[in-house]
């Protein structure tokens, strides 16, 4: 059998592949171009993808009738066609569960940064601009007693919640399967509005212009979530224009590029996808991805397939 990995992975996480075959990773260490993405996985039975390889009927129509998996290594999949994949009759998989606790570490973690103005205090210090102490230096916001909107109430959501409430904040949710607040609710009246939806159809720009202008001025918005959740031009006029108070993204609509607009404002933090950026947790994700692919090739039960209706769902 041929399995076909289109990043090196961490650690000897491969190891449990040797015995079923010839093993191809890509020499490159950047993402593929779909070309040699197509040239990578022909002939394929398993491929291990990551979130920067679109998967769709090209890719598909060029591994053959052979490839019996797409094995994603990401909790995220909108970067595969999961029901392309399935037509073709393979199976496609993701790493669910396990970057739950590490995404919602740097959550709360991007919070803290935006509204204590870690960032902006690290940037004076280095810039080694003259400063002193004072009572109005360099002001933040608190998070204790304040509402923390959070939009998907998922595994990382939950997760979320019980670390706000550690610091004494009142958490609502809105989620479309129908259980918390409506989102309108959420965004006029959440003092912090996390994000932790997938990307479909319905989430694209779901923070909009409109959206940002029902949040309150003082508002914040942290996104761990996926870019194009969020309408990056709408959040950069909203910044300039003092519609909300500042912002936090690990995340981008052209990642890894950002709006202009954003680089330059002092209230916005902006981290390079860091939410499931712990050596555990990369590690955990490459093997689960491995899992599948033993799983799926000796005849066996994938261990987190996903469904084909699911990226559908919110």
């Amino acid at each position: 059998m041929n399995i076909f990995i289109t990043r090196e992975l961490p650690g000897d996480v491969l190891a449990p592949l040797a015995g079923l075959g010839a093993v191809a990773v890509s020499p490159h260490d950047r993402p593929l171009t779909p070309a040699e993405l197509r040239a990578g996985v022909a002939g394929a039975d398993a491929v291990i993808t990551t979130l920067h390889d679109r998967v769709g009927p090209d890719v598909l129509a060029a591994a053959g009738p052979r490839l019996r998996l797409v094995a994603n290594t990401a909790a995220g999949y909108d970067n595969l066609d999961v029901a392309a994949i399935t037509a073709h009759g393979a199976i496609a998989t993701n790493t669910p569960g396990v970057l739950v606790d590490a995404t919602a570490d740097l959550t709360m973690a991007l919070l803290l940064d935006v509204t204590r103005r870690v960032s902006e205090g690290d940037r004076l210090v280095r810039s080694g601009t003259p400063w002193l102490w004072d009572i109005g230096f360099l002001l933040g916001t608190g998070l204790q007693g304040r509402r923390l909107g959070i939009v998907g109430m998922g595994a990382i959501g939950r997760a979320v919640a019980v670390r706000a409430a550690a610091f004494g904040m009142e958490v609502v949710h809105h989620s479309r399967r129908g259980t918390g607040i409506g989102l309108d609710e959420l965004l006029s009246t959440s003092d912090f509005v996390s994000l932790h939806c997938p990307l479909t159809a319905q989430t694209r720009h779901l923070i909009d212009e409109a959206a940002l202008r029902r949040m309150k001025p003082t508002a914040y918005l942290v996104n761990t979530a996926r870019g194009p959740v969020v309408d990056e031009a709408a959040l950069a006029r909203a910044l300039h224009a003092g519609e909300i108070a500042g912002a936090a993204l690990d995340v981008y609509e052209d990642e890894p590029k950002v709006h202009a607009d954003l680089l330059a404002l002092d209230n916005v933090v902006l981290t390079p996808h860091l939410g499931s950026a712990t050596s555990e947790t990369r590690t955990r994700m490459a093997a689960v991805a491995v899992e599948n692919v033993v799983a799926v090739l000796t005849g066996g039960e994938p261990l987190t397939p996903i469904s084909p209706s699911a990226s559908e769902k919110s």
